[in-house]
């Protein structure tokens, strides 16, 4: 009771208010075993489904707050630490019909593969191996942001009903994080965040230290590539304006072929339920040139291999 207390006044609007709804939903939500009105009814003393219902989907409570009530229950717990840590991450929930906010056909990851479904960018406050999520943001494909009728008719506000990229729902939610104070050491995030050349600008900028996944065809250099317009072949013609590099960049999978094998390291990455997980890694200073900026990014890039099958690498 105290715990949820904590949170009351969010579900509390002038002369109107959710809160015994609201508590008695975290209730159901820990005792029902299957998680829907009827069955939290069943089990929470003096609950009324249809109340829990217009709770969730048609009373005025703020989201946000509550979120970031979250976000600060949870850094007292987990965050400001050396080894604390935010990670990105989205998923999809699969869904019938048109009207729920933000579906489309799309990538479905609990799925794997496209299929009808609404998908949410979330970011998780970690410490070891203790996590919990702390923000959340819906995307909205091109199949709602075109269509400002559709938006209205669903009530998503009107500030919101621009499109953004998952990466930059990631960025907005590292930075709402840093200004609420969350203390964390790094970002952590997967192959599709990693391949996006401005997401990591953009992070780098902000002085943000991260860990990220990258898929294994981007080309790297293992000296300044040195991007610069070359000079007009001849006096005829329109002169090029494309920056070029000075040096050959190299695929990183080719790459890690190339080092002798005393060049990878043995690492004991953690106790796994058989023993320690022991892999390979591989480390380079390199450079990834996104031919666009006038230098290139210099990132330390550490490739893993497990030692039972070499040949795999991450």
């Amino acid at each position: 009771m105290d715990f949820s207390n904590r949170f009351s006044g969010y579900f509390r609007q002038r002369t109107r208010t959710v809160e015994t709804a609201a508590q008695q939903y975290v209730r159901g939500l820990l005792q029902a075993e299957t998680k829907n009105m009827e069955r939290m009814e069943e089990v929470i003393p003096d609950a009324d489904h249809q109340a829990l219902q217009h709770r969730l989907s048609e009373s005025a409570w703020s989201e946000r707050a509550v979120l970031d009530q979250v976000a600060q229950e949870a850094n007292r717990l987990l965050g400001g630490h050396e080894d604390s840590a935010l990670l990105m991450d989205e998923s999809g929930f699969p869904k019938k019909g048109t009207p729920s906010v933000g579906v489309g056909r799309q990538w479905c990851g609990q799925l794997g593969k496209v299929e009808n479904s609404q998908v949410g960018v979330f970011a998780a406050l970690s410490r070891g191996t203790d996590v919990t999520l702390i923000d959340e943001r819906l995307f909205l494909p091109d199949a709602w942001t075109t269509k400002a009728a559709r938006c209205q008719a669903a009530g998503i506000p009107k500030a919101q009903q621009g499109f953004l990229r998952k990466t930059d729902l990631a960025l907005a939610m590292i930075t709402h994080a840093r200004q609420q104070g969350i203390g964390f050491a790094g970002v952590g995030f997967d192959g599709f965040y990693g391949n996006d050349p401005a997401f990591l600008r953009a992070l780098d900028a902000q002085g943000e230290v991260f860990v990220g996944d990258i898929h294994r065809d981007p080309r790297i250099d293992l000296d300044d590539p040195q991007p610069l317009v070359p000079p007009p072949a001849s006096p005829r013609g329109r002169p090029p304006t494309a920056l070029q590099t000075q040096t050959l960049a190299l695929r990183i999978d080719h790459w890690a072929q190339q080092p002798p094998a005393t060049a990878w390291q043995p690492v004991t990455l953690r106790e796994g339920t058989k023993g320690p997980l022991r892999v390979e890694i591989l480390h380079q200073r390199v450079g990834l040139w996104d031919g666009e900026e006038a230098q290139a990014r210099p990132w330390h890039l550490i490739v893993r291999r497990e030692i039972d099958t070499p040949t795999e690498i991450k």
